[in-house]
């Protein structure tokens, strides 16, 4: 693709504004470990919603989304869909509990909430862990991505692109801290929206497409529209669909849809300025994710099964590309060639906008656990503040040197999607139940953890291949779920003193506290509890993931032309928000 001065000065532009914001909070953002990492607790909800959102917005998103598409149609997407549940379950239960605790990482939460070395050592091992080994492989695959569409876009090699997305990226992520983060997060998603929305329109358009219609008409895409699977095919109906909803949503562990909230969606929470605060910006995130974004990249998508049928069309239309990336998921980048000078500088820059907004959320939030769960807590205790804004800039450059190398081994984004999966099957019901249920104790985070993680190796590089991906799962969550149960009856509860504690600081509802309210009430204590909480937040959960289903199918019906489906779709979503907004004021 030949990019023109014009386009050139586009992406220039951004990557400098970009720069000048990290550079305008630096001295901020130095002050103290509280205002690097959640920058000084004082953020508002819809800039921290923004923000969830542009993470969540990644570079290699639509590369997932296009492959999904093209493989199994649109109704494929419920393998994502369906984690809105998670989502909504943590806007209307979890939102608050998280800001009560004033933590400074999720991982801080462990000897808040369990006590003696088990803590410190789940503590310890997880910052290691999620923020390094996981946060990586997130970051390899986002990196993945860039590497496409430096490739399709640029004529650049994987290192080359490597090395130019990711200089301006680390230098505001290390110096500007959260605060730079979220500031350029709101930015490059107004800027990544339109550039999405605008290339699709004007794809849609080209005459290869022939509009709106022809696209939806035309034979190879009309069979990939229904947004729920075909019911006469039982695998697909399974796979897709049910265990999505039925299994996956509450029981994997996955960045930015954790069961019970946690890592960068737990620190944002965490840096908003009061308990509603949280509560509007995970709101905000979850419709803006799951609503709103979703349709320009599906379009994309189908038109993409115009132009570039197979993967063979794709091989041949980029031959400089190696054979092991050519997969669905290289079609979004591929879509590129078709856009004209201008509104391709505009596009590139909206897409390296997701790559910034993501890449820089991980590097900080991977970079607060190095710091205040290990440094801190394991080697250097007594470190003054700016010591230790010193130890996260210099993690946040190692991070993404290791990130930068490990995306040179991945080959498609769905591939690193279901290796992420698979790690984390299992762990997503304690997570949930850990704040409403006292025996929950830190031995059920470890043998969790590591049960799911063996597992996962012993499918992939053992097994590989003889057992579908849903069945996997199935089995994974089923034994993993077992072993932490009878690990969490086999060994002792938590202490006394410290399960008093959190109940004083967290005042968690439901009956699984009940033994802990009445030994506090024993003790004379005045025992105070949210006691409507969770039935509340239950049925706000499931107003609010209706309101969302219906906002994004109601949309789906009028691109497919069905207006009185899809109009009365949209008033039925109105009608949950409405409802979920005054449910907020009024509490």
């Amino acid at each position: 693709m030949a990019l023109t001065t014009t386009d050139w000065l586009i992406i220039l532009a951004f990557f400098a504004v970009s720069l000048l914001v990290g550079l305008w909070v630096t001295r901020r953002a130095g002050r103290s470990v509280s205002e690097y990492f959640l920058s000084g607790r004082n953020m508002p909800w819809w800039l921290l919603g923004v923000s969830m959102v542009a993470t969540t917005f990644a570079i290699d998103t639509p590369n997932l989304v296009t492959g999904i598409v093209r493989q199994n149609g649109v109704s494929g997407n419920w393998v994502w869909w369906a984690f809105l549940l998670t989502g909504m379950l943590t806007v209307f239960i979890y939102a608050r509990l998280w800001r009560r605790s004033s933590v400074t990482t999720d991982l801080e939460f462990y000897e808040l909430r369990y006590s003696g070395k088990p803590a410190a050592f789940l503590r310890g091992f997880r910052a290691v862990y999620l923020g390094v080994f996981f946060n990586i492989m997130i970051m390899a695959n986002v990196c993945l991505a860039a590497v496409k569409l430096g490739g399709v876009a640029l004529g650049l090699s994987p290192v080359e692109t490597l090395l130019l997305a990711s200089l301006v990226t680390v230098v505001y992520s290390s110096l500007g801290g959260l605060r730079g983060v979220i500031i350029t997060d709101f930015l490059q998603f107004i800027l990544a929206m339109a550039g999405s929305i605008w290339a699709t329109t004007y794809v849609i358009g080209l005459p290869e497409v022939g509009g709106l219609g022809e696209l939806l008409a035309h034979p190879s895409v009309s069979g990939k529209l229904s947004l729920l699977p075909d019911f006469n095919d039982k695998a697909m109906v399974l796979s897709v669909l049910i265990i999505p909803l039925a299994v996956q949503w509450w029981s994997v562990w996955y960045p930015g849809a954790e069961p019970g909230g946690g890592g960068y969606i737990a620190q944002r929470m965490l840096s908003a300025k009061n308990e509603h605060h949280a509560i509007g910006a995970t709101l905000l995130f979850n419709f803006a994710h799951y609503a709103l974004r979703p349709w320009p990249w599906i379009l994309m998508a189908l038109a993409s099964l115009i132009l570039y049928p197979n993967l063979d069309s794709l091989a041949q239309a980029f031959p400089h590309i190696p054979d092991s990336m050519i997969r669905d998921d290289l079609a979004y980048p591929a879509m590129l060639a078709f856009l004209p000078a201008n509104l391709l500088g505009l596009l590139i820059a909206s897409l390296i906008a997701a790559f910034m907004s993501t890449i820089s959320t991980h590097l900080n939030w991977g970079s607060s656990y190095v710091v205040n769960d290990c440094y801190k807590r394991f080697i250097r205790p007594e470190a003054p503040e700016r010591e230790l804004v010193l130890v996260g800039r210099v993690s946040t450059v190692t991070l993404m040197i290791l990130a930068g190398a490990m995306a040179l081994y991945l080959e498609d984004a769905m591939q690193a999607f279901n290796i992420l999966l698979s790690i984390g099957a299992g762990t997503g019901l304690i997570f949930i139940l850990r704040w409403f249920w006292w025996r929950i104790n830190a031995a059920t985070e470890i043998a969790g953890m590591t049960i799911s993680f063996v597992i996962a190796v012993y499918f992939e590089f053992f097994h590989p291949g003889e057992l579908e991906t849903h069945y996997k799962l199935i089995l994974s969550v089923g034994i993993t779920t077992a072993g932490w149960l009878l690990v969490t009856y086999l060994t002792p509860a938590t202490g006394r003193e410290k399960l008093q504690e959190f109940y004083r600081e967290i005042r968690p509802a439901g009956p699984g506290w009940q033994r802990i309210r009445r030994q506090l009430r024993e003790n004379g204590e005045i025992v105070r509890t949210d006691s409507h909480s969770i039935p509340q937040g239950i049925l706000n959960m499931v107003v609010g993931s209706l309101a969302v289903y219906s906002f994004l199918f109601g949309t789906g019906y009028v691109i497919y032309g069905s207006l009185g489906t899809g109009l009365g779709l949209l008033v039925l979503a109105g009608a949950g928000i409405a409802f979920l907004v005054w449910q907020i004021i009024r509490r």
